[in-house]
């Protein structure tokens, strides 16, 4: 097969990427093309092996093609720095593609680049990793299901009311102190607010009446109060983590049920040396880390640590000028050890476990943490499925994941590739899916914005009222249908079971919405995907089963000794019983008193003897000594056999040893007795030899982590698996 001839598409050139395009070029792929819109970080250099320090903040993409030239310099790369749903990567450029390859981190891409491959009628080969984890599949139309075949969980986000009044958990102080920076020094968001909540649903008081009247709190903006005080970081303190939670407190309804917040002072925590310590580090780890950024900060070191960040950020910002803002980054020190500093302290007021920095930065930067290794085991198998597919072997391609545990000594399972979902809301000859939804509150924007774009993954699209009229209520056209932005959907005459017909001309995609009105939403939901909830109840149970399947085989596993050990053990036993056949041979087969008795010479007989009777008695001593010879060789003749067991057994595989161990044993004893050798019942090792065969279906469970699901059969080893963003973060 000539490669050289097959025009290739890679999108994303970060951890995968970086592998993938190394191995295609060294794979003899000439033509490709990558898109990717990031920019390489300092963290990314200890896995995407293209890039180095001195590209730091540069375009991924073009730094990635000239890093592989150098394998081939003949080859012919394109690279773009830009995003993967501009307009201009449409259905017609996907047509002039062989077959293209994903190296996506998010939902939302890798279901637009998954319609795209179905409207062009392309094959795509799909991947991600996680951490251990990792997979990839074939996408093809009318083949195999797609990238949205099973839904998928929205992303999971925290009540406002939690984050600003009743945090429980690390990472709402972390989503917290992250809203503190943005209220602080950059973008305002009114969702983002992190003063308390005075109208806390659970809240049945007056909220926070007294603590004002007691402590004479105003409540204003945060950027306000803190240009008024000039960013000073002590009453920055004292405002957030001693007035704010006396207000707290105030609302008693709130701590019926919860233990209460402690407030902070800045004079007493800025001499505080002591280590709020973890759950999981004891005082002596906590002594022997000597990395700062794993080390848990003391209280001392968390108030001395906001002053420095915050002291830094307020000089930044001031010269940057008035009307401009500081955008939170991981790899900013400063901004990093501000959301460090004020997640801990938070934390301790509300009794939280604490976490070190680098936690902190895992948590807030949204990382999972990558492998390179992974990253390169996905990466070849992505090409790998790929020659399949160009040397038109689709039918030879599997579903393939990288597991961090060995399944029956597998690291790496193959799985089958499913069909389509036949109630695809994207594959599907009609795409249809049902929405519960209150007609009477839910506006035409939040439609657009919410359902549409950020669930369906619509780029630009337009609504149609399905009732012959040709309504339209949203147009992908600038300007068109703002004025119903604000209006209801009712407004519009829409009712329960009323349908939408709506289209993406971009993604050449046409679903139609059934609205069921509804009332009595769960009051942390705005709408709900009905056929969606069911499938997802069934997937969660479905995991829950497989995990608790796993569970019992893993403690089955755990009170079994390993096979290693039983071979040795094998061994050991057979030699052991070599020396108990002997010792019993000679016992029963040696003679009794009587017999030796009987041989000797009467004294009587003793003063007879000529020389005639001393050749007789050499005979009679001869004669025993011919029988014990023939008793020696039938010995002999039992340690061959005994010798050629531990031969047989020495030549069969450890599986062969296990299964046959049991049974020759108690062959070789039932033929020992019959012999007149006694059997040793405790030199028999009896033990399960049968290898089990596990059944795991955990693909929601990854899916349900980073995202992608594909639910498959492993053809050999009955193992079913996944990965993916969402499911499994993609890289």
């Amino acid at each position: 097969m000539d490669l050289k001839k097959h025009k290739i598409l890679v999108v994303g050139a970060g951890g995968i990427g970086c592998e993938l395009l190394k191995n295609l070029i060294l794979t003899g792929f000439a033509d490709i093309e990558v898109i990717d819109l990031d920019t390489i970080e300092l963290s990314n250099l200890n896995r995407q092996f293209l890039f180095q320090k001195c590209h730091v903040g540069k375009p991924k993409a073009i730094i990635a093609r000239e890093s592989v030239l150098k394998y081939n310099t003949n080859a012919n790369i394109i690279a773009y720095h830009d995003s993967i749903m501009s307009q201009k990567y449409n259905v017609d450029y996907f047509k002039k593609f062989s077959i293209v390859l994903n190296a996506l981190d998010n939902k939302a891409a890798r279901s637009h680049v998954n319609r795209l491959c179905l409207a062009a009628d392309v094959p795509l080969i799909e991947s991600g990793s996680a951490g251990y984890l990792g997979q990839v599949t074939l996408i093809k139309k009318n083949l195999t299901e797609c990238y949205d075949c099973l839904p998928k969980p929205p992303q999971k986000t925290f009540p406002g009311c939690t984050i600003r009044n009743t945090p429980s958990e690390p990472i709402h102080c972390i989503v917290w102190a992250k809203h503190l920076f943005n209220q602080l020094f950059g973008a305002e968001d009114p969702d983002e607010a992190v003063s308390p909540d005075g109208e806390d649903p659970e809240n049945m008081a007056q909220a926070g009446q007294n603590s004002v009247e007691k402590t004479q709190v105003v409540r204003v903006s945060t950027r306000q109060w803190a240009k008024e005080t000039k960013y000073n970081p002590i009453k920055l303190f004292n405002k957030l983590f001693n007035d704010d939670v006396k207000y707290l407190l105030s609302m008693s309804k709130l701590w019926e049920k919860r233990k209460p917040p402690a407030p902070l002072e800045w004079t007493n925590c800025i001499g505080n040396d002591s280590v709020p310590l973890r759950e999981d580090q004891s005082q002596t780890n906590q002594e022997n880390n000597k990395m700062n950024s794993l080390r848990i900060w003391s209280i001392s070191e968390c108030c001395k640590i906001f002053e420095d960040s915050v002291n830094k950020l307020f000089q930044t910002l001031s010269s940057e000028g008035d009307e401009e803002i500081l955008c939170w980054d991981k790899d900013d020190e400063d901004a990093m050890n501000f959301v460090a500093s004020a997640a801990n302290l938070r934390c301790m007021v509300f009794s939280i476990a604490v976490k070190s920095k680098f936690e902190i930065k895992s948590l807030a930067g949204n990382i999972i943490p990558a492998i390179a290794t992974t990253n390169a085991i996905v990466a070849g198998l992505i090409v790998l499925e790929a020659l399949k597919v160009l040397e038109n072997k689709m039918d030879e391609c599997k579903t393939v994941y990288l597991r961090d545990k060995p399944i029956q000594n597998k690291m790496v399972v193959p799985g089958q590739l499913v069909k389509p979902n036949p109630k695809c809301y994207v594959c599907a000859a009609k795409p249809e899916i049902s929405v519960k939804i209150n007609l009477n509150i839910f506006t035409v924007k939040q439609f657009e914005t919410k359902i549409l774009k950020q669930e369906l993954n619509m780029i630009q699209p337009d609504v149609e009222i399905d009732d012959g009229t040709g309504r339209i209520i949203i147009s992908s056209e600038e300007g068109e249908t703002d004025t119903n932005n604000e209006k209801t959907l009712a407004t519009f005459g829409l009712s329960d079971q009323s349908r939408l017909k709506c289209d993406d001309f971009f993604q050449d995609y046409e679903i139609k919405i059934i609205l069921f009105h509804s009332e009595n939403l769960d009051s942390t939901k705005e709408y709900e995907f009905i056929s969606d909830s069911q499938t997802i109840k069934d997937i969660q149970s479905n995991v829950e089963k497989e995990n608790l399947k796993q569970k019992q085989i893993e403690e089955e596993r755990k009170s079994r000794p390993v096979e290693e050990d039983i071979v040795i053990e094998s061994v050991k036993s057979i030699e052991e019983k070599k020396r108990s056949y002997e010792k019993a041979f000679q016992e029963e087969n040696a003679p009794s008193e009587e017999e030796i008795s009987s041989k000797k010479l009467k004294p009587e007989d003793s003063d007879d003897l000529t020389s005639t009777s001393v050749n007789n008695a050499s005979d009679v001593i001869s004669e025993e000594d011919e029988t014990r010879n023939n008793q020696q060789c039938d010995n002999d003749v039992i340690l061959e056999e005994v010798e050629e067991i531990m031969l047989e057994e020495d030549s069969k595989p450890p599986e062969d040893k296990l299964n046959g161990h049991n049974g020759r044993q108690k062959e070789t004893s039932e033929n020992k007795d019959s012999n007149g050798s006694s059997s040793q019942d405790d030199d028999i090792i009896e033990c399960s030899s049968g290898d089990d065969v596990i059944e795991i279906n955990d693909d929601e469970s990854q899916s349900y982590q980073n995202g992608n699901t594909n639910q498959s059969t492993v053809d050999s080893s009955n193992v079913n698996g996944e990965g993916s963003n969402d499911a499994i973060t993609l890289e």
